[in-house]
């Protein structure tokens, strides 16, 4: 991971959002969200059964 301190102004200006990316994610913002038979809207049941890929490690420091 870079520190952005040590970055220059033009790698700082190449790393950043064009004026149409940003209308494109602003647009997407306002979108609703739609399901699909291919993807369909989780229920509660099936959201229950979900576990956590790297759990929660309980150590004292």
């Amino acid at each position: 991971m870079a520190n952005a301190a040590d970055l220059t102004r033009e790698l700082i200006n190449e790393l950043a959002f064009t004026p149409e990316e940003l209308k494109e994610l602003e647009r997407a913002r306002t979108m609703p969200i739609t399901f699909d038979e291919d993807c369909p809207e989780t229920t509660p049941e099936q959201a229950m059964k979900f576990r956590r890929v790297n759990p929660v490690r309980r150590v004292a420091n």
